[in-house]
């Protein structure tokens, strides 16, 4: 998996703002905001060279759940992608601080959860897991069987 070092080196000295490295993409279906839930966006930011496969993912999601599904599976709960910090428990940046990660669903895939109770574990959930993959991306939980709600871009 992508560490904070190897994001360095690809992808450069992040900052606060996201200034030089952050464009905004425009999301095949609304999300709501985790923390504002009665608030949706339609625009998320991300690294400009993450964005076209973040769209591609939200796209194949959309294909292949169809809206209602989403909505009822919380596939539209957005809880993050670019947040210029630390990682948790850490000194080290998160991969969020490029927006080369994205949380969804944080509230049901909480950070210590395992597959026993993640709700991303459960089967409903492979194939979007699944286009994650296919896309260039990788599952924290599936990988480590923690933060089940982080998506990260392969190293």
């Amino acid at each position: 998996m992508l560490t904070s070092k190897q994001a360095l080196a690809k992808y450069g000295k992040p900052n606060k703002t996201g200034a030089g490295y952050l464009t905004t993409i425009k999301l095949p279906y609304p999300m709501f905001l985790n923390w504002e839930t009665k608030t949706y966006v339609n625009s998320i930011q991300c690294h400009k060279e993450v964005a076209k496969s973040l769209v591609a993912i939200f796209t194949d999601i959309l294909a292949h759940y169809g809206l209602a599904e989403v909505k009822r599976l919380q596939l539209d709960d957005y809880g993050g992608c670019f947040n210029y910090r630390e990682m948790r428990g850490g000194s080290e940046l998160s991969l969020h601080s490029w927006g080369i990660a994205i949380d969804l669903d944080p509230d049901r895939n909480l950070l210590r959860e395992t597959s026993k109770t993640a709700r991303f574990a459960r089967p409903e959930y492979k194939p979007m897991i699944d286009i994650f993959y296919k896309h260039g991306w990788e599952s924290l939980g599936r990988e480590k069987n923690y933060d089940w709600m982080h998506f990260q871009v392969k190293g």
